[in-house]
């Protein structure tokens, strides 16, 4: 329209740093009026103001750190809080490389798959098995191929007799799920022990030294 301004507002909105909380409450940050505290080397000191429990603290060059909020009243214990936190962080990351990743490998058959290839698809299933990885077998449909699904369950019942040597009993199949059918092979650890007892995996072959070219004296 003539003869207006139309004033568009900005959308955008500032976006500062913002501070993780932190989970402990420490010092003056310390809500509650009074406390029970723990001094350092764990004997209850009982309970007092959360001042007189950080001037403790900090006649020792230590904190005052809230570690039970709900108890009544909140218990707090005097310790070096950068240090506690810093050991916390690394028990974390400890444990974090301690846990057992659980690795999927994924091989794709179809119902008229050819004895050759699926040979070939069944020795890398053993492969993956002998590794400590689960076999995620997908069997997958296509067009008229889906007016005959038993020669897909075939597929599977004949991959399942390949693997029983190394694989669990309990072979977890799935329903049919956009044209495909799945089969998950666990690796069995009892079993997999006796068939590497039986078949140790063979050394890897030493590369051949590289001869030095005959130095110039003792050329004739």
């Amino acid at each position: 329209m003539k003869g207006r301004w139309v004033i568009r507002r900005s959308k955008k909105r500032f976006k500062g740093i913002v501070k993780k909380e932190e989970k402990f409450k420490v010092n003056d940050n310390i809500e509650a009026l009074e406390v029970r505290v723990i001094g350092s080397d764990g004997k209850m000191l009982g309970v007092m103001s959360v001042s007189r429990g950080t001037e403790l603290a900090h006649q020792e060059g230590l904190d005052l750190v809230e570690i039970a909020p709900k108890a009544q009243p909140p218990t707090c214990k005097i310790m070096d809080y950068g240090k506690w936190k810093f050991d916390a962080k690394k028990k974390e990351k400890s444990a974090r490389k301690k846990q057992t990743k659980i690795v999927i490998k994924e091989i794709q058959v179809r119902p008229r798959t050819d004895t050759f290839d699926l040979e070939v698809k069944i020795r890398k299933a053993r492969e993956f098995l002998i590794s400590g990885y689960k076999v995620k077998l997908h069997l997958r449909f296509s067009g008229r191929e889906l007016a005959h699904t038993n020669l897909g369950l075939d597929v599977i019942d004949r991959v399942a007799e390949k693997l029983k040597d190394l694989s669990m009993e309990d072979v977890e199949r799935s329903k049919m799920e956009r044209r495909s059918v799945y089969a998950l092979f666990s690796p069995d650890p009892i079993k997999l022990k006796e068939y590497l007892k039986k078949n140790p995996p063979k050394p890897k072959a030493k590369e051949p030294e590289e001869q030095s070219s005959p130095k110039e004296s003792d050329k004739t």
